[in-house]
């Protein structure tokens, strides 16, 4: 509360992507509220933390996110979000999760000072296979 409107863009997203997990586990959202909650915060999330590394010349997201390790298929589901049909609610929680993942081990460890941003063997496996798996349909993410 202290930087005001200078909030770091780390922070302001963690924000966003815990309300939203907030607003899930209550249960007072319908699925279709919950869906633009979470999108909203995954293509705010997508388009600030790629937004610094813009240049004069436009560079693809894909590009930008690829340089700042966010999986491409978080982009894949901002692009969705923001020019397609929405995806399923599944999908809107596992990017949720996987972008809160990223906030802890690329902001939050480093704020503070331990040894948060370890990943143990079990987390990179799950990791390659959510990656793997991208290219399934939103059915088969639920």
């Amino acid at each position: 509360s202290r930087y005001g409107p200078k909030m770091p863009l780390a922070v302001d997203c963690t924000a966003e992507l815990i309300r939203c997990k907030v607003l899930d586990s209550s249960g007072r959202l319908k699925s279709h509220e919950l869906i633009l909650s979470y999108g909203l915060a995954l293509v705010r999330f997508v388009n600030l933390i790629t937004e610094r590394k813009q240049k004069m010349v436009s560079i693809p997201l894909r590009q930008l996110a690829r340089e700042v390790d966010i999986p491409i298929w978080v982009v894949d589901l901002r692009h969705e979000l923001t020019h397609g049909k929405l995806p399923r609610l599944a999908l809107c929680r596992k990017g949720c999760d996987v972008v809160l993942d990223w906030l802890r081990k690329t902001y939050w460890s480093r704020q503070l000072g331990n040894n948060l941003c370890e990943e143990s063997e079990d987390e990179e496996e799950e990791q390659e296979g959510v990656e793997a798996h991208v290219e399934l349909d939103n059915e088969a993410w639920e």
